[in-house]
């Protein structure tokens, strides 16, 4: 885990937003809440891995 991983997530997000947004602009609503779960689960990928990194210290 480290910056590797934090940079992983961050990809991961800006994928999700991308694809809410191509959802949003083709009206497609489930590519827009795929696009959405995406986010969410690098954000709670990043969370985990802060609080990983919390208690190791």
């Amino acid at each position: 885990m480290g910056l590797f991983d934090k940079a992983k997530h961050k990809v991961e997000d800006a994928a999700g937003k991308a694809k809410e947004a191509a959802g949003d602009i083709s009206g497609d609503d489930s590519k827009k809440f795929e696009g959405k779960a995406d986010q969410a689960k690098a954000s709670a990928k990043d969370k985990a891995e802060d609080a990983h990194e919390y208690l190791e210290d």
